[in-house]
């Protein structure tokens, strides 16, 4: 069977689908695929929006005969993939391919910390009770102990803590529900598929970095095909880096003295050493006073009660390490605990040195608690290493990966400098369907009324579009100003119209109100710049409010910059300029997601087109038609939608 069978006007698409029209973008696309699996080669490919790029290298992947593992940056796209995009493909190219999804194990309920939960009663809320009453109940009924497919409890409820397991405190085949692991059927179920759906943070945590079990997917494994792929630089980091965290901690702190209280009543030491390295843990966490900080560890002097609060943490962990010791012997959970005790000492040694050159220590503080990460400065050698271990064909798949239409940033990024690339437009007519605004007179985008300039800015476009609008910020303080000012206009105005904003409720939560929602504003910040589709007229204008560079304090960008610095490379041509580009054209393919979306997007960051490195990011943007002048925007859309209403 041919590709050009597969995708012609007259083909099995043709005949499967009422409607379809050839895309040639697409068939070139799967014949560039195609030719990288049969080479075992290496294809770096940016599809449009509309290109149809999953069906683009599902069918030569599928027509290939050999094991192949797709990984998505979502957990949304792996449904996606599992559930419609792969059946589909299967059944209409009739090719008898069984295919797994598999998670990361925190995704499915675990047997023994389900009992374990309904034991101890470690709740904080009836709602917690509730649902963990449900839980409980879709175990006893699930095949696959999925958390997504359990009703009626959300996948961000806290129960889900307490009932699935971690890495670290998985017993593993000293499990006394060894035999019914959900984590262990999906695994075998995914060794002995044609294909695997996984996400990025589980290709790298558990396929790639050979967590037991799930490792043994990758060296039987012909092709790997790597959608959304502009984000594998920032999770690979995350994951060939180091981490400890105080969930981490206090996670063991708790399962050390809820163990040692079952199985070793009488000695009480236990319990109490955990609750002082639970204590020590609060203790570091109060050294920062406010909610947000990020430092590399060389500027920590400035809390001078970080060090010896955490050498605090160290000697507490010691000690219940010592103690976990003496009765490892009778219980298989104490031993684990144990083991864990041993292995975070040692992270937490390795995070206090300062001979680390190729890596940034540093650490991040939220309201939840602390993360002390080790992340190196430069994965492209470990990248590439692991990329030619085996032969197979690898695929690097995105609507954003080329910067100007080059893809060096990514390439250097990744190491892949033997790796082909491609690049297809997108089928849309963007001239026709979309206008792109950058108002003009906005003060610097640094200015300290910069925000309320930019709602003042979109407020004749809402009322144009009649809402139906996602305005995005580049930090969450701007999110919330821009929030607060736009209920305050709505209000003046005498509008009900409904306003959304990021985190209050899930992302899907969110996105569901907003799409069955008349009039519809959402304000979001970073969190919504991809992997969302809204069709049709109900997103009309999407609003940017700057060119989304990296914050500058951010401590991995720094020190990458200094290095690049040292190496006598510019850090901002060659790293935030290209950063920004792909960021912004995420943000900016949120607008048109079919041949008849019409809409406008506003930009209101005047370097893009005052600056002289602003034309590298304004020639990445897709091309709409361009305009500096508010008149000639409405008169697109009015136009535009006109024409809809006479059809």
């Amino acid at each position: 069977m041919t590709l050009e069978e597969v995708f012609a006007d007259d083909g099995l698409f043709a005949a499967a689908f009422p409607g379809y029209k050839l895309r040639v973008q697409q068939l070139e696309m799967a014949q560039a695929v195609a030719d990288a699996i049969a080479e075992q080669g290496q294809l770096v490919a940016e599809a449009g929006t509309g290109t149809g790029k999953t069906f683009a290298y599902l069918v030569p992947a599928l027509l290939s005969g050999g094991k192949v593992i797709v990984s998505t940056g979502t957990k949304t796209l792996q449904d996606q993939l599992f559930q419609r995009d792969i059946p589909t493909v299967r059944d209409v190219l009739k090719v008898p391919v069984t295919i797994a999804l598999l998670k990361g194990r925190s995704n499915y309920v675990c047997h023994y910390h389900l009992e374990r939960a309904k034991h101890e009663g470690r709740f904080l809320n009836k709602e917690d009770v509730v649902h963990l009453t449900k839980v409980e109940r879709y175990a006893k009924t699930t095949q696959s102990g999925d958390k997504a497919a359990c009703p009626g409890v959300p996948e961000n409820a806290p129960i889900w803590g307490h009932v699935t397991s971690t890495r670290d405190n998985c017993l593993g085949q000293d499990c006394p529900n060894h035999q019914d692991c959900f984590v262990l059927k999906a695994r075998k179920e995914a060794q002995e598929a044609d294909v695997v759906v996984v996400n990025h943070h589980l290709f790298f945590a558990d396929v790639w970095l050979r967590d037991e079990g799930a490792g043994e997917l990758l060296p039987a494994c012909n092709t790997v095909i790597f959608d959304e792929a502009h984000q594998l630089p920032e999770v690979a980091s995350l994951f060939f880096g180091e981490t400890v965290t105080s969930a981490q901690l206090v996670e063991l702190a708790r399962d050390a003295r809820a163990e040692a209280i079952v199985v070793a009543k009488e000695f009480i030491q236990l319990p109490q050493a955990a609750e002082a390295l639970e204590k020590s843990i609060k203790d570091l966490r109060l050294v920062f006073q406010s909610d947000s900080v990020r430092l590399p560890q060389h500027q920590l002097d400035t809390y001078p009660d970080f060090a010896v609060a955490l050498a605090e943490v160290v000697e507490r962990l010691k000690t219940v390490h010592a103690l976990l010791a003496k009765q490892a012997e009778r219980a298989e959970a104490l031993e684990k605990c144990q083991q864990r005790a041993e292995a975070l000492i040692a992270a937490l040694t390795r995070w206090q040195s300062i001979d680390h050159e190729d890596a940034v220590h540093w650490v991040d503080v939220s309201s939840y608690g602390f993360m002390l990460h080790a992340t190196p400065l430069n994965i492209a050698d470990i990248f590439r290493k692991q990329l030619n271990f085996n032969p197979r064909a690898w695929i690097f798949a995105s609507a954003t990966l080329a910067v100007n239409g080059k893809f060096e940033h990514f390439k250097h990024e990744l190491g892949l400098w033997d790796a082909k690339t491609a690049l297809w437009d997108s089928p849309f007519d963007y001239k026709q369907q979309a206008a792109l605004y950058v108002p003009p007179a906005m003060p610097d985008p640094n200015s300290p009324d910069y925000t309320r300039a930019v709602v003042d800015a979109a407020w004749p476009l809402l009322q144009l579009t009649q809402g139906h609008a996602f305005m995005l910020f580049t930090s969450l303080r701007a999110m919330r100003e821009a929030h607060d000012l736009i209920v305050a206009r709505l209000k003046d105005a005498k509008l009900d119209w409904p306003v959304f904003l990021q985190g209050q409720g899930s992302r899907t939560e969110i996105l569901d109100n907003y799409r069955r929602a008349p009039n519809a504003v959402l304000v979001a910040s970073q969190t919504f710049w991809e992997g969302i589709d809204v069709k049709g007229q109900q997103l009309s204008l999407v609003v940017i409010d700057k060119l989304p560079f990296a914050p500058p304090d951010d401590p991995v960008l720094s020190a990458r910059i200094e290095q690049m610095k040292k190496a006598g490379r510019n850090a901002f041509i060659d790293y935030q300029l290209p950063y920004a580009a792909i960021t912004l054209k995420q943000g900016a393919g949120r607008l048109i997601r079919d041949e008849t979306d019409t809409g406008i997007l506003m930009i209101a960051d005047n370097r893009l087109v005052e600056k002289h490195y602003g034309k590298l990011v304004w020639n990445s943007l897709p091309p709409m038609y361009r305009t500096r002048e508010l008149e000639n925007v409405q008169r697109f859309f009015e136009v535009k939608r006109g024409k809809k209403k006479d059809e």
